[in-house]
């Protein structure tokens, strides 16, 4: 009974940091509640804001990208803050991009398909996982291990569907 009640607390915690963010619109990163894509990008195809996901792994740090350095990967483009950042993410897309196609790995978790902060970042088993906001990624940072448990078995079956109709 608790965990029914902490996942409903949980949930509605999420939905009201997600209605938050409407009310404040970010017209250059918009995500799009109506895209039944798995990749959470914007109107552009630009992936995680313009942030260069090599840099997580090799600065350990949101570091944001520059247009001139970019590469495009399974639909998305992603910008990098350096040509080696760049050519290392084409040698090995799999290994940088982010899981659950940059939507937040707790939304996922929760079966939704909630926007991804790039802010709110970490490097699990050499993968990287976004969350909405740095409270919610304090909440999945609790159970790892059982958040991508839950995650993984949610993702097959969302990840063609908006978010609107999650």
């Amino acid at each position: 009974m608790k965990a029914v009640f902490a996942r409903r607390t949980l949930l509605a915690a999420l939905i009201s940091t997600v209605a938050a963010m409407a009310v404040v619109p970010n017209i250059a990163h918009a995500y799009d509640e109506n895209s039944t894509s798995a990749l959470n990008v914007d109107a552009q195809h630009l992936a995680v804001k313009g942030h260069d996901v090599v840099a997580y792994f090799s600065a350990g740090s949101p570091t944001a990208g520059k247009a001139e350095f970019s590469a495009a990967h399974e639909g998305a483009t992603y910008h990098f803050s350096s040509a080696a950042n760049r050519d290392a993410f084409k040698a090995n897309p799999a290994k940088y991009a982010p899981q659950f196609g940059g939507f937040c790995a707790m939304g996922v978790a929760l079966d939704k398909k909630l926007d991804g902060d790039p802010a709110a970042w970490k490097i699990v088993g050499g993968k990287l996982y976004l969350n909405v906001n740095k409270d919610v990624q304090k909440k999945w940072s609790e159970d790892i291990p059982g958040n991508l448990v839950k995650a993984g078995s949610a993702w097959p079956l969302i990840k063609a569907k908006a978010p609107k109709d999650l």
